[in-house]
């Protein structure tokens, strides 16, 4: 197989899968909606196509299996069940591993993918087990939009024929519009209620053939004043730039107006549609169908011109690494252009800088923008794992999800997936209790995991809660009493005892089972966050829940930063996280040997970044203390000299700098210099500055 092709397929497996996972669990909570059946249907459908396409048999055949099943859920003759969807998931993860298995990654159990099928060949008829259709015929299963023309004549009902029969199967066929004409019906005083009257004008979009639609007419082929079957749009080909007819164009071609007609109707000022029935050439029904298949075929060419635009977008996420990259060098060369413009009396290079870094903003915000993708791509994943624990813990419970639009760089979201696993289990696992426990302590049978995302500033915050049982705090402190992290008769507050849960093998599970208890997880969860230059806090609440709040970055990429001083060497603090900076004068600090500095009446524990990296030479008279917000606390970092607002791009440290803490990257500065990058919560935590403040 073409290695393109193969790609594209995955890739487009890929999605058509996760969005039959989220319809799968949406059609178990709502059994009878009709179009969450059918997103189920079509998901299936198109990856059959896709399979047949790619010439991937064995893919298209076992999924024609299951797409009958669903065939039969759609027409009303199969009940979804929970054994049904369970079978389903099965399936799907089967399909995960048959594509994966195309490119040499994992493999497939043959013996479950026999079970898999040979139990949804059971729940068909025996007439419905069929050999799926080839690639060709899948070719020519394209959609097309016809335009019909039903007259049947007026002793149709005496000859025993039931147009709406006719219209009902219409109906099943595809997206079908009908619109009644009602010229020919007379008065009610003269109306024969034995004689058809109506004629109707519909627009059908299919993908069955004009031989399949004739022979729903077959018996009223003979008893017709028309019968018309056109085809107006073959799902493409007949597209043309000028876009679809106009409405006089579709009257003439349907015979419901001549070409002189049109002229004189033209004349007039008014529009057409008005001015054709107020001169009576053509009757409301006739321009209210005309408009209908107008309508119609303009809808189905934009669907099909936003698709190849998005279609036409797809890029593999190394070569958008590849330019954001290159936006990142274009940052520091602009940086550098700018800083030599300033220093030059040429207005000209100055005008010209000043333009090349506006453009450079706007390329880098649109680059950037490109990488942002709805966090909502991931919650769909959760419903099912918080599904699958229920099964296995025999609990019950749901996950609400909030803020789904919420959008954030690929790169994070793709390292964000194992840290919500982990927490999300933890929740259900730890925090739910089991449904007899929550009836006794007056709660509902069924309890309630929420994950919700917003923004704030440059940040996003993911909140993981659920309404257990709360953390158990004399729990936390034995462990930790027995661990050796605490002394027996220590005072600690809530906030520190909870975070000790993020510490290696600390685990307060009574027993280790398949999803907890042996101290693995959370300071996973911990260790991810911080590699994301990211933070994470823990709130709870006995018996009534816990919640995990994340702060993360946008963008991994570029950041704006604040450019410091200290002793000649740059550095720098994350934007969003700064507040305000204050000038702290040596008198104050003589007076005061706690680290604390009086910002308008409010005492804030700050740390000298200078004494924190042990940088040699003399303090300045008067330095300035940059203040940021730490894990909802206000904390200062003293340095000599505030320099300004600088773009950054970041780049990774050499393994000669991993071990040194409290930086998290380095920039290039416009001189060609090096800034080091700053990660507050790390030197916050490595001073034990909050303690410290909460202890004074």
């Amino acid at each position: 197989m073409n290695e393109k092709i193969l790609e594209t397929f995955r890739e487009e497996v890929a999605e058509l899968l996760a969005d039959l996972e989220g319809s799968l669990l949406e059609l178990e909570e709502t059994p009878d909606d009709q179009p969450t059946i059918d997103r189920v249907f079509r998901a299936l459908h198109t990856i059959k196509g896709s399979s047949a396409m790619a010439g991937v048999d064995s893919i298209a055949s076992f999924v024609h299996q299951v797409e009958n099943v669903y065939e039969l859920v759609r027409e009303g003759e199969l009940a979804v069940t929970r054994e049904l969807i369970d079978l389903t998931l099965v399936a799907k993860d089967q399909l995960r591993l048959l594509v994966a298995a195309l490119n040499g990654a994992g493999s497939v159990d043959s013996e479950l993918l026999d079970e898999t099928t040979a139990a949804f060949s059971q729940l068909l008829p025996a007439s419905a087990v069929a050999t799926p259709p080839s690639a060709s015929a899948v070719e020519h299963a394209e959609t097309c939009t016809y335009r019909i023309r039903f007259r049947p004549d007026l002793d149709a009902f005496r000859k025993g024929l039931n147009p709406m029969f006719v219209l009902r199967e219409l109906r099943q066929m595809g997206e079908c519009l009908i619109v009644p004409q009602l010229d020919a019906v007379p008065d009610l005083e003269t109306l024969d209620p034995e004689s058809c009257c109506l004629r109707w004008d519909v627009v059908l979009t299919t993908d069955q053939n004009i031989d399949d639609i004739r022979d729903l007419f077959i018996f009223f082929e003979d008893h017709c004043t028309q019968l018309a079957i056109d085809v107006i749009d073959d799902g493409g080909l007949l597209d043309t730039e000028a876009g679809y007819k106009k409405l006089g164009e579709i009257l003439i071609e349907r015979g419901d107006l001549d070409q002189e007609a049109l002229n004189q109707a033209l004349q007039s000022k008014t529009k057409i549609g008005e001015s054709l029935i107020g001169s009576g050439l053509v009757s409301s029904g006739r321009i209210e169908a005309a408009l209908t298949e107008q309508r119609r075929i303009q809808e189905l060419r934009q669907e099909r011109r936003v698709a190849e635009i998005a279609s036409s977008i797809r890029v593999r996420s190394d070569k958008l690494d590849t330019l954001v990259n290159l936006i990142g060098e274009l940052v520091t060369v602009q940086a550098r252009l700018s800083q030599n413009a300033a220093g030059s009396s040429d207005a000209q290079m100055v005008s010209i800088a000043e333009e090349v870094e506006r453009l450079t903003w706007d390329l880098r915000d649109q680059v950037l923008n490109i990488r942002m993708l709805p966090i909502g791509t991931t919650f769909n994943s959760y419903r099912r794992l918080v599904r699958d624990l229920c099964g296995e813990l025999g609990k019950q419970v749901t996950l609400v999800t909030e803020g789904a639009e919420t959008e954030l760089d690929k790169t994070v979201i793709d390292r964000l997936g194992d840290p919500l696993v982990h927490l999300i289990r933890n929740c259900v696992d730890h925090g739910i209790e089991s449904p007899e426990d929550r009836i006794a302590a007056g709660k509902p049978a069924q309890g309630t995991v929420r994950l919700s995302a917003d923004h704030s500033g440059a940040n996003v915050l993911l909140r993981i809660s659920d309404d257990g049982r709360g953390l158990d705090r004399d729990a936390l402190r034995r462990r930790a009493v027995a661990n050796g992290l605490l002394a027996a008769d220590a005072e600690i507050a809530d906030r520190e005892l909870y975070n000790l849960i993020f510490l290696p093998g600390f685990s307060t599970a009574r027993e280790v089972t398949s999803v907890s208890g042996r101290g693995v997880g959370m300071d996973v969860v911990k260790r991810s966050v911080d590699e994301l230059r990211g933070n994470i806090e823990v709130s709870s609440l006995p018996g009534q829940g816990t919640q995990f709040t994340i702060r993360l970055p946008l963008t991994l990429a570029i950041i704006d930063g604040l450019l410091v001083d200290i002793a000649g060497e740059s550095y720098v603090f994350p934007l969003a996280a700064v507040e305000e900076c204050v000038e702290l004068r040596r008198a104050e600090t003589a007076a005061n040997d706690r680290n604390l500095a009086n910002v308008r009446g409010e005492l804030v524990p700050y740390v000298r970044l200078r004494d924190f990296f042990t940088v040699p030479g003399q303090r300045r008279d008067i330095e300035q203390i940059v203040i940021a917000s730490i894990g909802g606390n206000r904390v200062g970092f003293v340095v000599d000299h505030v320099i300004g607002e600088h773009q950054t791009v970041i780049k990774s440290l050499g393994r000669f700098y991993q071990g040194i803490k409290g930086l998290s990257g380095a920039t290039i500065l416009g001189n060609g210099s090096v800034a080091l990058i700053l990660d507050l919560p790390q030197i916050v935590d490595g001073t034990s500055l909050l303690e410290k403040a909460a202890g004074f």
